[in-house]
């Protein structure tokens, strides 16, 4: 008897976190509307849902600006320009260029074209055919054919192989033509994960970014994702990719943040222990984390990027005034891990950003308390 009313208390107990919790990858489902959970983040003055940017990390107003001249005209060359005002090494540059391509990405799947249709992303296509040698141009290019191959076919097949070795191609164009920039090299990282190069050659491929850009936190992410467990390598290489860049990051760096997105990419699908967010790797990852964005320069455009991780890891981990601390820094902004990874970005944003304004009113926090 005594078994069977442990059972009818596991059954309850179930049903009664389920509507509140859904935990796969880590992610929480928001308290309804009127719940007594439910605060209300406008109180802050935080972006209302549907109008959350899901483009980029942060803001970037140039970029903005020329893709919006661009979208509307059809006109490349405002893109051309900022590309090549834009510097070769530091992470903006391969940012612009992730950009570009997702929104020429974005515009053939709204409009794939048809008889009497002129297929959407025309502009790279004229880009690259008046001028064929521009770097710029060439590097957006090798990055749309990346985000087609992992958006359109499944990595194994066919299709996905034909785009990729397309893409790797372009990216060696991309090269020749700015022997300098990193970007094309950190373009080919998404290729040797996808064609699954063999470790020599993507180690050979890695020193050619180091050679270029030691310290660039956008190639060191691309990279982790060859050494993680889900890929071509494991959860103690990734962590150890990861805490190599972080002892030798020079000051400033952010890339002291790599072991908090190792340990992203190796969450748990199912995680029922409460306590993991607050066990010792966890703590660890993400007080490396916080010295980074604390020590980061001004303008340093990961450092949104490192933030929404954080954020992520706080809420979860119940750490909410330092949530809160990051959420006023990066809210309206949602282009960026681990929000990407819904079908919603900004649902799931919204979600993580209600559940930090709850629990930072719970432990008596309001807006007149919270710091700017």
């Amino acid at each position: 008897m005594e078994i069977l009313w442990v059972l009818l208390a596991l059954v309850l107990f179930g049903f009664v976190l389920l509507p509140v919790f859904r935990r796969r990858r880590g992610m929480i489902e928001q308290v309804p509307p009127g719940h007594p959970d439910a605060a209300d983040p406008a109180h802050y003055g935080f972006v209302r849902e549907e109008e959350l940017d899901i483009r980029m990390p942060g803001p970037d107003q140039d970029l903005l600006d020329v893709l919006d001249l661009v979208q509307r005209t059809g006109d490349y060359r405002a893109a051309e320009q900022l590309l090549a005002g834009t510097e070769a090494t530091g992470e903006r540059r391969w940012q612009r260029v992730q950009a570009f391509a997702g929104a020429v990405a974005l515009e053939l799947q709204q409009r794939p074209g048809g008889v009497e249709e002129t297929p959407g992303g025309q502009w790279l296509r004229v880009w690259r055919a008046e001028h064929p040698k521009d770097a710029g141009g060439a590097a957006v290019h090798a990055e749309f054919l990346v985000q087609q191959a992992w958006r359109t076919s499944t990595p194994g097949t066919d299709e996905f192989r034909i785009i990729m070795e397309e893409a790797r191609a372009a990216c060696g164009d991309a090269a020749l033509l700015a022997p300098g920039d990193p970007v094309p090299y950190i373009v080919e990282l998404s290729v040797a994960r996808g064609l699954g190069y063999e470790r020599a050659e993507f180690e050979q491929l890695w020193l050619k970014i180091l050679d270029r850009d030691p310290a660039h936190m956008g190639a060191h992410l691309a990279a982790l994702h060859y050494w993680c467990e889900k890929w071509h390598g494991s959860r103690e290489l990734a962590y150890s990719f990861a805490e190599a860049a972080a002892a030798r990051a020079p000051r400033g760096s952010l890339l002291a943040a790599m072991p908090l997105f190792a340990v992203f990419e190796h969450l748990p699908e199912v995680n029922l222990v409460g306590s993991f967010h607050r066990s010792e790797v966890v703590t660890k990852a993400v007080h490396g984390a916080l010295h980074a964005v604390h020590s980061a320069r001004p303008d340093d455009p990961m450092t949104a990027h490192v933030r929404h991780l954080l954020l992520f890891f706080l809420v979860r981990g119940e750490r909410w005034s330092e949530a809160m601390d990051q959420l006023v820094r990066i809210d309206g902004h949602v282009g960026a891990l681990p929000w990407t990874l819904s079908a919603d970005p900004a649902a799931e944003f919204a979600v993580y950003r209600a559940l930090a304004v709850a629990g930072y009113e719970a432990n008596g926090g309001s807006p007149a308390t919270l710091p700017h």
